[in-house]
């Protein structure tokens, strides 16, 4: 039977963070996805990729209706996130086919499409995916060859030229924020919530900074405790929130969390404690782990992962001349993926 390529998602272009958020999927929930996901006869293969900034699917069907299959994979997106179904959601999820979710796929492999241009975590997110799709075994022999190549396309992006120079994360993106903000981390002092990647990137630009003091907090004590020791930091208990908020300079917030962690009612104790001094909050957690609504206290300032795409720095400049180079890469690893699976001319548009 005739199959095609297809990548549905939404992203920090297509989508607001709050609806980004009701899509996210946590590693469990990607793990029930793919169960979901295989046991669809319409469906071939699929890899589920969830990350800070965007929730997608590149799957194999059966040459169906892309519109059948985009309802499909948005009604089990719902239920897998307990939403009610809602038609006006649809308008924010992309969907493409065959050559364009090709070129989609290695633009995001190869950081062009994330919101730091040219940032390398997505390619360790991307490889994580294949890796559970290959778990399930729900990798075919042209899946394979294809996901290899993107794989090599990122790596070659980030080696062989600037698209990541000078720091290409969120956490460094956040960071660079927090000095615009401030105008210095000098002497400054900082809670990170959370201790995964992004708390330690994030930690690692601080210190190259010259913050003077880091605590870390983080729901298992242990991890917060080798955090803070890479970085002569104090790992401090959730409890202790209100007090090391109302002495810090900035917190970086990166957690996992279900619900916020910091609300507006802690924060306007906070403040009181504070006499108002400012308080900057960098949450750059998916979903969001600092109440909206805190900006709305007095002396507050609150950033969230899409305010950081505005970050203007030197080293965007040299990345953004960069993606010639890149695009350059991704036409010739799509050529060798064409070449690998023998499509003739003809067989381009079908699997």
């Amino acid at each position: 039977k005739n199959s095609k390529l297809i990548a549905i998602g939404i992203d920090h272009n297509s989508a607001p963070i709050e609806v980004r958020e009701k899509f996210y999927l946590r590693p469990l929930e990607r793990k029930l996805f793919l169960s979901e996901l295989k046991s669809d006869p319409a469906i071939i293969t699929a890899i589920v990729l969830s990350t800070c900034n965007r929730t997608e699917i590149y799957a194999k069907i059966l040459d169906l209706p892309t519109e059948k299959i985009l309802r499909k994979i948005i009604r089990l997106l719902l239920n897998m996130k307990n939403e009610n179904e809602n038609p006006s959601l649809q308008k924010y999820f992309y969907v493409h086919e065959n050559e364009g979710a090709l070129r989609h796929l290695f633009l995001v492999a190869t950081g062009l499409e994330s919101l730091v241009l040219g940032e390398k975590q997505i390619l360790g997110q991307f490889k994580e995916a294949v890796e559970l799709t290959r778990e399930y075994g729900m990798m075919d022999k042209e899946f394979n060859i294809l996901t290899n190549v993107a794989i090599r396309a990122g790596k070659k992006a980030q080696e062989e030229t600037l698209i990541g120079y000078g720091g290409a994360s969120v956490s460094w993106a956040a960071v660079t924020k927090a000095v615009e903000v401030l105008g210095t981390l000098k002497e400054k002092s900082v809670l990170i919530i959370g201790a995964g990647k992004m708390s330690k990137l994030a930690a690692n630009n601080l210190a190259n900074k010259g913050i003077s003091q880091i605590y870390v907090m983080n729901r298992t004590q242990e991890k917060a405790e080798s955090l803070a020791q890479l970085f002569n930091g104090l790992a401090v208990p959730f409890c202790d929130i209100k007090e090391i908020l109302s002495k810090v300079d900035l917190c970086i917030c990166s957690a996992g969390c279900v619900h916020y962690l910091i609300d507006k009612n802690t924060l306007e104790k906070v403040m009181e404690e504070r006499c108002n001094r400012n308080l900057l909050l960098i949450d750059i957690s998916m979903p969001r782990n600092i109440d909206p609504k805190v900006e709305e206290v007095k002396s507050v300032t609150l950033i969230s992962i899409d305010d950081l795409d505005k970050v203007v720095c030197d080293n965007l400049d040299k990345r953004k001349n960069a993606v010639a180079d890149v695009e350059n890469i991704i036409k010739s690893k799509t050529e060798e993926f064409y070449q690998k699976i023998k499509f003739g001319h003809q067989a381009r548009c079908a699997w």
